[in-house]
């Protein structure tokens, strides 16, 4: 049955209460940091930098006390489609003016520039992936929310719709483990009605077959969960509008300064590479 535990390798939106010192961090410098990684891995230039942010990204999740194989297996099902785009860059990307093509056939071609294109993108995405995973096992949804309300409350005051873009992010979080959850439901249905699953292993086509019947159902039961979702606020008198209160009162310390200083300096020294 394991083919159709899909949430095991859902590892973004999953929170592990390890009480590490990264747990214990305010939650605004949590969501900061880590948009500070996010952005340098993004835009680094180079394989160097993204070595030195994966390495940084690793320490970081020890440091959460992550364990390094539950946040690798969140890898697993955006893998194929990371080699693809590799690939693709490989052998369709700018060989460079200067550069002479160590292979080329058609509009294909391969170079050295073409090849550190590629590699790139094979670092850059499991950092991506690396970097949210970690920041979601050291944070609830309930932190999150308080971090962002207490960052985008200054946007409150110019009338922009703050307390609104933290709810859809708290919905959005809420909804990735049940996505996994009814794709299971409906891929156990769909086998027990005697639809084929789980046989050709290793069959990329064959897998991608089998789960396209799933989508139509999954996206019509998404709706229908949205539209719960928004009749029961609407009956419970939930209104975006006016201040919100908050029993926990967030307090920036001196360790909260040290690991936004840190994650700086990765950031700096990632783009600097």
């Amino acid at each position: 049955m394991s083919e159709f535990e899909f949430q095991r390798f859902i590892a973004i939106g999953q929170y592990l209460p390890t009480e590490s010192p990264v747990h214990r961090l305010d939650p605004r410098t949590r969501l900061i940091g880590a948009l500070l990684i996010l952005i340098a891995v993004t835009a680094a230039p180079n394989l160097l930098g993204l070595g030195v942010a994966l390495v940084g990204i690793v320490g970081i999740t020890a440091l959460a006390r992550v364990p390094l194989g539950y946040a690798l297996r969140g890898l697993l099902p955006p893998l194929p489609f990371i080699i693809f785009l590799a690939v693709l860059q490989s052998l369709l990307g700018p060989a460079g003016d200067d550069m002479v093509p160590i292979f080329a056939w058609g509009p294909f071609h391969l170079s050295v520039t073409s090849l550190l294109n590629g590699a790139a993108i094979l670092l850059r995405f499991p950092a991506l992936i690396l970097t949210i995973t970690a920041f979601s096992a050291a944070t609830s949804t309930t932190a999150i929310v308080r971090g962002l309300d207490a960052l985008l409350r200054p946007l409150a005051s110019l009338g922009l719709p703050a307390q609104d873009l933290v709810l859809m992010v708290q919905v959005a979080l809420r909804f990735l483990p049940l996505l996994a959850r009814e794709a299971e439901r409906i891929a156990k249905s769909q086998a027990s009605r005697g639809a084929e699953w789980g046989t050709g292993r290793g069959k990329l086509l064959r897998r991608v077959r089998q789960a396209l019947p799933i989508l139509i159902p999954l996206f019509l039961v998404s709706l229908q969960r949205a539209e719960n979702l928004a009749l029961a606020m609407e009956a419970r008198g939930y209104r975006s509008q006016g201040r919100r209160s908050s029993i926990i009162t967030l307090r920036f310390r001196l360790a909260d300064g040290l690991a936004l200083t840190a994650c700086l300096l990765l950031a700096t020294l990632v783009l600097l590479m």
